[in-house]
């Protein structure tokens, strides 16, 4: 027989090994790949997973949802897309940097300040490869031939770039090692040129001729600007594609072992929806659909890479959206193929409202977290630096990652009902701030932070508005999911202390607990 104290040692490490107790430092080769995939003003209503009646197959994402981890209270930090970004790549709410709005041309700089500490540079400093593929739009200085930073964000600005200069604030200074992607919304704003590393090989020499662009509803989003020799509307994201799949394949072979962070950024499904030849038509839900169903082939190719490499049991799967889905998306696909984007959520991409931020999320790690699971947690894409963190054992620094909650017992089925945040934040464009405790969802502002649904088009969308008069808005989304009643007048008290819990938090510069310290405590 196995004398006690024997057996304690095999208990020990089955502990250990199973991941109930860690092993100490882990070094690079046992940590795992991360593959995250973030799609662009895709709804929670978009996927079939998360929405029955939706009119366009899903069936890679449907699969993914059925081999991982389903979330259906996840959120982006905000209702637009630059935000979003920093905060994904950060930790941290854009809104603290004070800078409002999007980018949509060369007029930068990056908002990622240079000595911060962001996802792929903590991943980095663990032994990752880490490589951006696809869109950035947090940001980058152009310079002109005097070497001066372009401000025009506009096709005058592309005029003044200087070409042979490199730019000093690429994604290659704020911890990737690698970039291929466009500086704004692919094929959008202004500049239609790739960029590798910190130059653009190609530049736009000539401008985009709106006659070579499709003629639908879905396809009016182009501005007129200068395009590349090798840059064609329609094959974007197939470009992408095959820039991640280089990638995934070099990395494998030259560096067995080493684990990779790859974040694949795509265009799908801004508008203009433009899904390539191989797509159009496939659906029978419009130009739209096509794309929808476009973007879910693309995931279905990343994690065909994934297992043709023999890494897909080791590499943990992410996939979200920035935002909700875009209003003359929403306005087309409704009317059209009755087909909701935002799920019945009640607003749309810039609305404060829940179908301008609440996205699906899903996550996949074979073995490590359970498949077909659904998890009512309330999750921030801000989330994903602190979980990833914990996953590599790097503890984070106070200044870092201020709005970041690790969800890994989540993932790992360990947290139960327990909530891991009990508060939630919430920006839109112009920096106006929600938060949400439970339930209770305060809104501090008029209307719905973003659109005007006395414009035509909207109008048939908006919902009385029960209080006018009210500063702010306050619901209770398990008995009002719509959001259709404002109880701002009714509940004082709650208006009050959330209220106070958001000026709080704007004033100590985080949401997060500090490290090492429990929520309560905080």
């Amino acid at each position: 027989m196995m004398n006690p104290f024997r057996r304690q040692l095999w208990v020990l490490l089955f502990l250990c090994l199973s991941g109930v107790f860690p092993l100490g430092a882990r070094d690079a080769k046992s940590l795992p790949n991360i593959l995250f995939i973030l799609a662009d003003d895709l709804g929670y209503g978009d996927l079939a997973c998360y929405n029955p009646d939706s009119k366009v197959p899903t069936p890679r994402l449907d699969r993914l949802a059925a081999e991982g981890m389903r979330f259906t209270d996840a959120h982006s930090p905000s209702t637009v897309c630059t935000p979003t970004r920093y905060s994904i790549l950060t930790g941290r709410m854009q809104f603290r940097t004070g800078i409002p709005g999007v980018f949509s041309g060369v007029g930068g700089p990056c908002l990622i300040e240079k000595e911060r500490l962001t996802l792929p540079g903590m991943l980095r400093e663990k032994g990752y490869a880490t490589a951006c593929i696809g869109k950035w739009h947090v940001g980058m200085s152009f310079l002109d031939k005097e070497g001066r930073r372009i401000t025009n964000q506009g096709i005058e600005g592309v005029r003044q770039v200087d070409w042979s200069r490199p730019i000093p604030d690429a994604p290659v200074h704020r911890g990737f090692d690698q970039f291929f992607g466009t500086v704004c919304c692919p094929t959008t704003d202004w500049l239609y040129a790739f960029i590798e590393g910190d130059r653009i090989p190609v530049p736009p020499t000539r401008p985009l001729d709106m006659r070579t662009i499709p003629d639908h509803p879905y396809s009016k989003d182009c501005r007129p600007g200068l395009v590349a020799e090798n840059f064609h509307h329609e094959e974007v994201d197939l470009v992408f594609l095959e820039r991640s799949k280089r990638f995934l394949e070099t990395h494998v072979k030259a560096g067995p072992g080493k684990p990779f962070f790859l974040y694949h950024s795509m265009q799908a499904v801004h508008l203009p929806s433009l899904p390539a030849a191989a797509f159009q038509g496939k659906t029978g839900a419009g130009p739209h659909g096509d794309f929808i169903f476009e973007m879910d082939h693309i995931v279905g190719e990343l994690l065909d890479t994934l297992e043709r490499l023999g890494v897909a049991d080791n590499t943990l799967v992410f996939f979200a959206s920035d935002n909700g889905p875009e209003v003359t998306t929403a306005i087309h696909m409704r009317g059209t193929h009755q087909h909701d984007g935002a799920g019945g959520w009640r607003g749309l991409k810039r609305d404060q409202w829940e179908g301008g931020h609440r996205t699906p999320f899903l996550a996949r790690w074979p073995g490590r977290i359970p498949a077909g699971v659904t998890s009512d947690q309330l999750l921030s894409l801000t989330d994903v630096m602190a979980t990833c963190a914990a996953i590599v054992e790097s503890p984070l620094p106070n200044d870092a990652a201020e709005d970041s909650y690790n969800m890994l017992p989540v993932l790992l089925g360990q947290q139960g009902e327990r909530p891991v945040r009990q508060f939630l934040l919430q920006q839109t464009i112009s920096l106006s701030l929600s938060i949400r405790d439970g339930s209770w969802k305060f809104l501090d502002h008029r209307g719905s932070g973003g659109n005007n649904y006395s414009q035509p088009g909207l109008q048939r969308f908006a919902l009385q508005n029960t209080d006018p008069e009210a500063p702010g808005q306050l619901y209770r989304l398990d008995r009002d999911p719509r959001e259709t009643t404002n109880l701002y007048r009714q509940h004082p008290e709650i208006v009050s202390r959330l209220k106070a819990q958001l000026e709080n938090d704007k004033q100590r510069g985080r949401s997060a607990p500090l490290r090492g310290q429990t929520p309560a405590s905080k």
